[in-house]
């Protein structure tokens, strides 16, 4: 593996590691004499991935807190899917979590536009939508009407890479500060460093203060951008020397279990998946390509080797950044990317979908024997979870006479502008669908003397008119409140920002959905919400099931408690105590 390559890295910082073996040894000299001069003469060569009193006694450190904290985000991970699969998965991968871990089975989020962004802007801040300002993974300027892209930033630049106008690169829109800007200000020893196929799964873990690493789809190398450096560490640079997606070129993603297993799946080539459609096994780079091209490179993002191209990334930093070897506590997140594109791309209920996992799941347990080794067991906590679920494709839906169907936001719109100009006069009146959010024309609302709210109420009842339309609120209503019961309107409210979404929040019912993608999310509906919140640490972590009703946003704060420093100022979230020991 491409990750070996580089372990040899982690030896290195021989003083930082000698004074967290001096602090250390005062705590457990009368359990571990024998091993004592052992650990310093390792530690004196730097040698801490092999030292056998870390890993020996977990509840003797249970008192200090951990070395490392893993963020893994399973980009359009359903819980459904976690569940239904487990008698497949591996014994210590998911499985990991589930049989020796804490996990929710009952974790939603509780803003109502699930998407990619807003979910990951909330997992490391506490704090929804309504205060982080990434409303989605982007949305048109409520004035003037131009598109903005969530991780967008005119002054940065990809570093050895072109940058295009709406590519993410700072977190410059992002308004609250998050866990590793807490921390980091807490002991600027601290790490903080995250990493995903998509920027946006990188930039907003990241925070402020972090540093972001994503994939490129046009060479298969993973960067940063000028907001955080000038030029790359050289770990990151032998890592891409190495040309590690290359070796998956004209390589076949074949499935992982027998015909059988996939018997609950949707079979491959469903009508619905398009010209393309969607068989295993899949092969990647086309035949008559004599080496690796951008088309080859940006594939791999929709199957379990672009997936496993992150982790090895991931390995990389950890020996490359020395992540969890001193007594400085380091966070690092993994946003992996490709279980989204797959369910966009296929469904979550396709045997596509359920063999990525199963995958996925194989990649996990390799990762994570690879922290016990060489970070140690007992020094980390692991916490995995999703940035939104998925909803079933509405031809799915239609198929168990759950209604359903799709809805062109082009349409919509021209319905919407016929509407307000019967009733106001003719004329432009809409500035675009932004997201969850309809956006009014005002600077054409004042010049004709309208009265905004009244264009805003109007356009809420056309909207309601609608089929697939579910609720909607004006502006006036997500800031003053709304008669009690009001079908979805806490999670809408969370989901909209005074500064950057429209006069009129809305949310479609089930089953609908925008465009010709095959399946999607962004609603307020079990599907959507509901996610996996598993978290494994033995000497911080208690095991078992929870039932309680959770939020994702409880992340945030029960990692601060855990690393001893206080939660992200904007957080909502709570402690989630009956998960720690």
């Amino acid at each position: 593996m491409i990750s070996r390559e580089f372990r040899s890295l982690s030896w290195s910082g021989a003083g930082r590691n000698l004074a967290r073996m001096t602090t250390r040894i005062l705590r457990t000299r009368r359990l571990f004499g024998a091993f004592i001069l052992g650990s310093l003469a390792l530690a004196g060569c730097g040698h801490l991935g092999s030292d056998p009193a870390r890993r020996a006694d977990p509840a003797a450190t249970a008192a200090v807190r951990p070395a490392l904290v893993v963020m893994l985000v399973v980009d359009g991970l359903p819980m459904r899917q976690v569940t239904g699969y487990r008698h497949q998965l591996a014994p210590d991968g998911f499985a990991r979590f589930l049989n020796r871990g804490a996990w929710y089975s009952d974790a939603h989020y509780a803003h109502a536009f699930t998407v990619t962004a807003a979910g990951h802007a909330t997992l490391l801040t506490g704090a929804y939508p309504h205060r982080t300002g990434i409303i989605g993974n982007e949305w048109r300027d409520p004035v003037t009407g131009e598109r903005v892209y969530n991780t967008a930033d005119a002054t940065a630049q990809y570093i050895g890479h072109k940058t295009q106008a709406l590519d993410g690169t700072s977190p410059r829109r992002l308004k609250v500060e998050s866990l590793g800007d807490v921390l980091k200000r807490a002991d600027a020893r601290s790490r903080v460093i995250a990493i995903s196929g998509k920027d946006r799964g990188a930039i907003l873990p990241a925070g402020w203060s972090g540093t972001a690493y994503m994939y490129m789809g046009e060479t298969g190398e993973f960067a940063s951008s000028t907001y955080y450096m000038t030029e790359h560490p050289a770990w990151v640079k032998a890592f891409n020397a190495a040309k590690p997606a290359s070796r998956y070129f004209k390589t076949d993603w074949k499935p992982a279990l027998a015909e059988a297993e996939y018997a609950h799946s949707l079979p491959d080539d469903q009508p619905w998946y398009g010209p393309k459609g969607g068989k295993l096994p899949m092969r990647f780079g086309a035949d008559a390509d004599a080496a690796p091209g951008a088309p080859y490179f940006a594939s791999l993002l929709r199957s379990p080797f672009g997936d496993a191209l992150a982790l090895d990334f991931a390995r990389a930093a950890i020996a490359g950044e020395q992540l969890g070897k001193d007594d400085a506590p380091d966070i690092l997140s993994i946003s992996l990317s490709g279980h989204d594109y797959v369910n966009h791309a296929f469904s979550a209920e396709s045997r596509l979908s359920h063999d990525h996992l199963i995958q996925l799941d194989r990649l996990l347990q390799d990762f994570f024997r690879h922290l016990d080794e060489t970070v140690g067991a007992g020094r980390y906590v692991a916490v995995l979870t999703a940035d939104h679920g998925f909803s079933p494709a509405p031809e799915y839906s239609q198929q168990r006479g759950q209604g359903g169907g799709r809805l062109s936001s082009g349409d919509v719109q021209k319905k919407l502008e016929a509407g307000l100009s019967q009733r106001f006069g003719p004329g432009r009146w809409l500035l675009g669908i932004s997201g969850s959010s309809l956006l009014i024309d005002k600077t054409a609302v004042a010049a004709r003397a309208q009265d905004l709210d009244a264009v805003a109420d109007e356009a809420r009842r056309l909207l309601l008119a609608e089929p697939g339309v579910a609720a909607a609120y004006t502006r006036r209503e997500l800031l003053t409140g709304s008669p009690a019961g009001a079908p979805f309107f806490e999670a809408m409210r969370r989901a909209w920002h005074r500064d950057v979404s429209g006069e009129v929040q809305f949310a479609l019912q089930p089953g609908w959905m925008f465009g010709s993608t095959v399946a999607t999310h962004g609603s307020p509906h079990v599907a959507d919400t509901h996610v996996p919140i598993l978290l494994y640490g033995p000497p911080w972590v208690q095991p078992g099931e929870r039932a309680e009703r959770v939020a994702p946003v409880d992340i945030a704060p029960t990692l601060a408690r855990l690393l001893r420093v206080a939660a992200p100022a904007a957080s909502e979230g709570r402690v989630l105590t009956g998960a720690l020991r």
